[in-house]
């Protein structure tokens, strides 16, 4: 296994990110594409591919401010999941933001959700992989997340800026993105 990662640079990758991504995330869990498109060339936004050799397994969309990286999104192929690439994958980005605070949002672990199961299972792989649980709650849209971190904490002023900067601050106070007790 060869996984390495490539800056999104053409329209047959993005294409293949726009059919991953729609698979991926529930509808009410996705930005909107062309937003995450539009604003993915900005200097505080990276958009990898995950290639192992010269096949495209999956993405990483992330955002970053001060010394702050968010993992706003990560998805890998289903043909291809279940065989190392993910943990792969973010060993490399791990190296790629060596002493920088890493952290992601998942979806809460509520027992009563029908895909309750996916989650526990999903927050194990992220732990396996040297994700620690940061104790805080991620409220983007309707949907509440739990927050994962490597490196150490993230403070809602933090995330607040991180945002606003992505996406601006009109966008921002339309949708509700915000750390909550």
């Amino acid at each position: 296994m060869n996984v390495h990662l490539e800056k999104v640079a053409n329209k047959a990758e993005r294409k293949k990110i726009r059919s991953l991504y729609r698979r991926a995330f529930p509808a009410d869990e996705r930005a909107p594409f062309w937003l995450l498109a539009r604003k993915a060339h900005r200097s505080n936004v990276d958009w990898w591919s995950i290639y192992d050799g010269d096949t495209w397994v999956g993405f990483f969309y992330v955002l970053h401010d001060n010394d702050l990286s968010y993992v706003f999104y990560f998805a890998i192929s289903e043909q291809c999941r279940g065989k190392g690439y993910g943990s792969q994958a973010l060993s490399e980005l791990k190296k790629k933001y060596a002493g920088r605070r890493i952290f992601l949002a998942i979806e809460q672990l509520d027992p009563a959700a029908e895909n309750y199961v996916e989650r526990v299972k999903r927050k194990q792989f992220y732990e396996k992989n040297g994700f620690t649980d940061l104790h805080e709650k991620l409220r983007e849209a309707n949907v509440v997340y739990s927050l994962l971190g490597i490196g150490g904490t993230v403070r809602k002023e933090e995330y607040k800026t991180l945002i606003c900067n992505w996406c601006g601050s009109l966008l921002a106070r339309l949708v509700r993105m915000e750390i909550v007790s």
